[in-house]
Order: C-alpha cells, then structure tokens, then sequence
C-alpha cells in the first residue's frame, strides 16, 4: 500500500537529484534506497524515474506521484501543526537571535513558513553585533539563538541544523588561484576580512588557523559581505565564508573561492534553546522548518534529520 514515507522518499530524491545524495540524507544505504523504491514501483506496476539520468528525470508515474506529494505533505504537516496547538495551546512567544552574520539566506524563508503556521506565536529578532545571545538566552530574554559555537551552559541545549564548509574567497588572479586547497600557513602573509565580531565565533580562526598556531599578517572588518566580496576583488585581502554566502559571487564570476585545508573546513550550526522549552511544539516546529528550508535554498551543506 502506498503511504507517507513513499511519497517523502520521491521527494527527496527530487530534492536531491541523486540516489547516492537521496541516500544520505534520508540515512539509508544506496542498495537500501533502490530496494525500497524497486519494491514501489512493483506495488505501482510502473516505473518512477529513467535510471542513469542526468539530470535526474522522472517518469509520468513518477510525477504524478510527486504531484500527489506536493499537494498530500503540507496538509498532513498543517494538520500535525493543529494537534500539536490543541495538545500545547496555541500561543507564544519566539524571540530568536543569530551569531551568524550570512544566515539570512535560508533564515528568512524559514521564518516566512513559520509565520504561516504558527500566526499566534510573537516573533521578534534584535539585533546589534556586541549582544550576547547566549547568556540572554539563559536569563529568559531569548527563545532560540542560532549559532555555530555551542558553549557549555546549564539548562541550555543545542540540536543541530545542518553542517556547513567554509571556503577562502580570493581575488580571480590570486597568487593563490593555482591551489587545489589552501593552508593555514599560506594566510600568514595575508590580510585575513572578517565580519566585526569575536574571533572564537569565526571559524577561520577556531577550526583553521589556531589549531595550526598561524596568524594572518592583518585582520580588517566590514559589516556586510558584499563590502568583503568588494574588498577581496579588489586585492584587499582574503575572506572565509560559508559555503551559500558565496555562491552568488562565484556564479556572477565576482570571485574565486578555494577549500581550506585538503579535506575541507567544516562546521555545524545548532539551534540553541532552553531545556524547559524544548517540548513547545512551536520551538521544535521552527527547529524543523529551518532543517527543511536550508535544506531546499542552501547548496553544498549536509542536511541533518531526525
């Protein structure tokens, strides 16, 4: 019998364009995967999609079945939403702050979603770069702060939202264009652009340059990426960034943009919130909804699920 999980697995294969992507972002083996969409297409008596596509492509059943799941998912999610406010009440009150300077590219659609659903729920997001999220966090003043420097602090707990790979923005003919990769002593020499924040928030320094004891031969801040993109194009200086926050600038051909270290510098970001919170249906719903959405908006990050 066809059922919901059927219909979530064709959509992540959509998604992810892949069996192999498909795979792991839905935690099973890739022969797992084609048994389980074999044994659908055996139930159906038709064949979803044209193996070995590239792109992907989907059969006339395949789509229809896509089409039954663009329309069947968000109902039955809408509904869970409804029980969960009968069962919790519908009102409350999100304030949410972000130690991540690049994070509005799949923030705001999240909180697009979240405001459809969740039309009761007060949300407010202050701002200021010399806040410090964490501790609010711990007196109350916040619900939810998204960072990617989880501290040790009682009554405070992370859930992960998804990895992330920072890459090191360079001028189209750096020096350093030739690189398959760059080490941290290659930015010795180099004036290193950062948002104007605290070092141990940065992961140029806490996942790349400190471990190796390297330190850039200058350090200047701009507020906005498109000044560092700006800066960096013009031989200012080099600049580490997630993955998505440079993805308009290399396709535009603003920039270039090189790995750090032979395997990549990764990260994670989390959801932090309080211990006595994390059972509110609308914290684990926003929780949700933005593993989804980057998921869907951001490229290059390994998704998290439960």
């Amino acid at each position: 019998m066809l059922d919901l999980r059927h219909l979530k697995t064709l959509v992540t294969l959509r998604s992810c364009g892949s069996l192999v992507d498909a795979a792991e972002r839905l935690h099973l083996t890739q022969s797992a995967l084609s048994h389980q969409l074999k044994s659908l297409e055996h139930l159906l008596d038709s064949e979803l999609f044209i193996r070995k596509s590239k792109p992907l492509q989907f059969t006339p059943a395949g789509e229809r079945l896509l089409k039954l799941a663009d329309d069947i998912l968000p109902r039955v999610d809408a509904a869970h939403r409804d029980l969960q406010r009968l069962a919790k009440g519908q009102a409350g009150r999100l304030h949410l702050a972000i130690e991540c300077h690049s994070c509005y590219q799949w923030l705001m659609p999240t909180l697009d979603a979240f405001r459809k659903a969740w039309p009761e729920v007060e949300i407010d997001i202050p701002g200021g770069h010399h806040f410090a999220p964490l501790p609010a966090l711990k007196r109350q003043e916040l619900d939810l702060v998204i960072t990617a420097d989880p501290r040790p602090i009682e009554g405070v707990s992370y859930t992960p939202l998804f990895e992330y790979e920072s890459l090191l923005a360079l001028a189209k003919d750096h020096a350093f264009i030739n690189k398959e990769w760059i080490q941290p002593e290659d930015l010795a020499e180099e004036t290193l652009i950062t948002y104007p924040v605290e070092r141990n928030l940065l992961d140029v320094f806490t996942r790349f340059l400190d471990p190796a004891g390297i330190e850039p031969r200058q350090i200047r801040t701009a507020e906005l990426t498109i000044l560092m993109m700006q800066l960096v194009a013009s031989h200012r200086g080099v600049c580490a960034l997630p993955s998505w926050a440079l993805t308009e600038y290399l396709e535009r051909d603003y920039v270039a943009a090189r790995r750090m270290g032979e395997e990549g510098t990764w990260g994670t970001l989390y959801a932090a919130s309080r211990d006595n919170q994390q059972d509110l249906a609308f914290i684990r719903d926003f929780i949700q909804l933005a593993r989804q959405t980057s998921a869907q908006v951001l490229n290059s990050i390994k998704a998290i699920e439960d």
